[in-house]
């Protein structure tokens, strides 16, 4: 974490490299404490600069749900910080905390594409991990509108989940097992996603809206 705020102060200045890491924390304390709730094995967060970071699951989840509970707590609380930092910064004109707030909302939106490892991945294979066929795309349209490094390397992750989805056989005991859940608890994941997802492009919209046009 300390090495992941030194790399980013030299490139944005060590208060935003701070506020920035400290909403990444938030962001999986978020995993880190649903995990916890739901008597899973869990690591504290790991950092790694530009890349991110994430928690280790030391065993699997007992169920769909169960994944999708671990999974939306993240962006969850993460927004929650972003919006802390929209609301202060709209109060008090404060360039500085609207800039962490974009940021905030940017990463919480970009984990909610729908691919694993990516936590919207995660989070819609409670409806089914078919799902994941409509993230790829998105990334791949990410990767030509901003290259970047670290979309090549989720897409690498996103291989194996992608496979394992092509090959998904709803008929499977197993699969039937871990995705024995009641429907009713599918929609409300669902409903809950879309919901995160559309606040987050709004809020993502008006906050650099108001950098853009130096509106504080």
């Amino acid at each position: 974490m300390l090495l992941t705020i030194w790399v980013y102060a030299q490139i944005y200045g060590t208060s935003f490299a701070v506020g920035f890491v400290v909403l990444l924390a938030i962001h999986e304390l978020g995993h880190y404490g649903a995990a916890k709730q739901r008597n899973l094995d869990v690591s504290l967060p790991a950092f790694i600069p530009f890349v991110g970071a994430w928690i280790n699951l030391r065993q699997t989840p007992h169920d769909a749900e169960t994944e999708a509970y671990v999974a939306f707590a993240g962006p969850f609380v993460g927004t929650l910080a972003a919006f802390a930092c929209f609301w202060h910064a709209s109060n008090n004109g404060d360039d500085f905390w609207m800039a962490l707030a974009y940021s905030g909302f940017i990463l919480n939106l970009f984990n909610l594409i729908p691919l694993s490892p990516l936590d919207g991945g995660r989070i819609t294979q409670v409806l089914s991990p078919r799902i994941w066929f409509l993230g790829a795309p998105l990334l791949v349209a990410l990767f030509f509108y901003r290259p970047s490094p670290m979309l090549i390397l989720i897409g690498i992750l996103a291989l194996p989940s992608l496979a394992a989805a092509w090959r998904y056989n709803p008929a499977d005991p197993a699969q039937q097992a871990y995705r024995n859940i009641p429907e009713a608890t599918r929609y409300e994941y669902a409903a809950m996603y879309l919901g995160l997802t559309a606040f987050l492009a709004i809020m993502s919209f008006e906050s650099h809206a108001l950098l853009r046009h130096g509106s504080l």
